[in-house]
């Protein structure tokens, strides 16, 4: 047996999405990539890279686009001894062909999928085991959150299958797509989506219908900067916990 069939037990390999304008962020953070916003000292994409490292990921391969070179010359100065690998957009091609061109740079068939904007604090092991007892395509950990408005629900069956997403609007509770995902690249490259597409839209929101997805419920410590009050939150909450 080679070492290619050999069955994949766990996840060690992740893609970080870090090619977004973070339009949004702009008021706070001018000048950089939204990952490499500065956040109680470090560029905020170190703590997502030092989390997923002592869960034992231990190769990367990061997604990049706009003012990628910021982001290169920090991981080749900061990370010189990261397994890692850059997948370059010339042109931005939403986050489905984003992860699709990131997939070709990756070399395990089932891996994760992170946002460099976002830290959840997920364990790799429980998504894991999950991800490849349900032979999913792609699994989504989910935190259960309260009173929100700029998140959408996604809701699952008793066999963690999901059933829905809801859209954006005010929730007194629910569970929300917390931006980690395991999927499973061989079936996913084999979806003839266009160039440019949304990974939420055109692939999350029309799969799922084929029961082929799965949620896995992880209440661990979640930040998303995209906006300047979590940005400011993230301040605090990271200097005292990291």
């Amino acid at each position: 047996m080679n070492k290619d069939s050999k069955k994949q037990e766990t996840i060690s390999e992740a893609i970080i999405l870090a090619g977004g304008l973070g339009t949004r962020l702009k008021s706070s953070v001018p000048d950089l990539p939204k990952c490499m916003a500065p956040v109680a000292g470090k560029p905020f994409v170190s703590y997502v890279i030092d989390y997923f490292q002592k869960q034992g990921v231990n190769r990367f391969v990061f997604s990049l686009g706009y003012l990628h070179e910021i982001i290169i010359q920090y991981l080749d100065h900061s990370y010189p001894n990261l397994n890692k690998v850059y997948s370059i957009e010339s042109e931005p091609l939403g986050t489905g062909g984003a992860i699709r061109l990131a997939c070709s740079k990756a070399i395990t068939d089932n891996l994760l999928v992170l946002n460099g904007d976002t830290l959840f604090e997920i364990s790799v092991s429980e998504l894991a085991a999950q991800h490849l007892a349900k032979k999913s395509h792609c699994t989504l950990c989910l935190k259960p959150m309260k009173e929100f408005d700029r998140y959408g629900v996604v809701e699952i069956d008793l066999q963690d299958c999901v059933t829905s997403f809801k859209e954006k609007k005010y929730y007194t509770e629910g569970n929300i797509n917390g931006g980690v995902y395991a999927l499973k690249r061989s079936t996913f490259l084999k979806i003839p989506f266009p160039e440019k597409f949304s990974f939420e839209k055109d692939y999350l929101e029309k799969e799922y219908q084929k029961a082929s997805l799965f949620g896995l419920l992880q209440n661990g410590y979640f930040i998303d900067i995209g906006i300047p009050e979590d940005f400011n939150r993230a301040q605090t909450e990271l200097k005292l916990s990291h």
